[in-house]
């Protein structure tokens, strides 16, 4: 296989941890900068959003479904189940429907994939097309620390991602927000919700993980909209951002809280390590390494 476009499948993979992270931040219009009277409200909204925040983080698993465009680069959609009572695991149907990273997918055999999360690497089975090229390897393995050498200081930003990235973490980014607000009772998926808005600065973020998250992301402010249900769940979330890329927009439904999660590492003889593929390819290698 080509080494680029290995580094392109690379890519794909990394972008596709981010669903299940904060995005990437942006500066909002001003148009949508809160007037003064607003801040009045943030000190009643703080108990609300801790009982949300406690609650989310207490069912450990959830089912999510979610679309994710990042202007020209790709648009997607994915679902399945994540946990996150010890670490990110779970298993997502990942499918792109558009951008360069869906047509890097194609050359690659298919614009679908199944990506599965564990607490030291993340995997995909990247199908058939891919394996011709990779020595019979249908899966690919992302140690969680490799991934800093990906796409420059980016990839620790991401591997960060997955091993955060929880629901509860959008609760978390509202926390900081200077300009939280109440929005009003909506429906969500035929659920009655209480919708929450802000707009959150990185330099007032006090929860290290997440101020790590942003700076090393080099951003500012995120706009970011909640939906909590009468049992304290977070059951819908929308975030956006402006990248190089174009504008980012996330959006995620969780629900089924505590289901049980499953997410089964694959065969040793079927899985191929992103970076010992790299080596080989650029004529580099330093030897067998061990998988999975």
């Amino acid at each position: 296989m080509q080494v680029t476009t290995v580094r392109r499948a690379g890519l794909v993979l990394a972008v596709a941890t981010a669903l299940t992270g904060p995005a990437a931040c942006t500066s909002p219009d001003a148009s949508d900068r809160p007037g003064r009277d607003d801040h009045a409200v943030r000190g009643s909204s703080l108990a609300a959003l801790r009982s949300a925040e406690r609650a989310t983080e207490r069912a450990g698993s959830a089912r999510v479904e979610s679309t994710t465009t990042m202007g020209s680069l790709m648009s997607m959609t994915a679902d399945g189940t994540l946990g996150w009572s010890d670490g990110v695991t779970g298993t997502l149907s990942i499918t792109y429907t558009g951008g360069t990273i869906a047509d890097t997918m194609r050359r690659l055999g298919s614009t679908s994939m199944e990506a599965r999360y564990l607490p030291d690497a993340y995997y995909a089975r990247m199908g058939e097309k891919f394996a011709e090229q990779a020595g019979g390897k249908r899966w690919i393995r992302y140690a969680y620390d490799d991934l800093e050498a990906l796409t420059g200081g980016s990839g620790a930003h991401l591997g960060d991602q997955m091993r955060t990235g929880t629901p509860n973490q959008s609760v978390k980014l509202l926390l900081a927000s200077e300009d939280v607000r109440k929005v009003g009772e909506e429906t969500v998926r035929g659920r009655p919700a209480t919708h929450w808005s802000g707009t959150v600065a990185a330099a007032d973020v006090t929860d290290a993980g997440l101020k790590k998250q942003l700076t090393a992301a080099g951003v500012t402010t995120e706009t970011v909209d909640i939906w909590i249900d009468k049992r304290n769940l977070l059951v819908k979330k929308v975030e956006k951002a402006r990248m190089t890329t174009g504008l980012m927009t996330q959006t995620a439904h969780y629900g089924d809280y505590g289901v049980r999660v499953r997410a089964q590492r694959p065969p040793v003889s079927d899985t191929g390590d992103f970076e010992d593929l790299m080596r080989k390819r650029a004529g580099t290698s330093r030897g067998h390494r061990e998988y999975g």
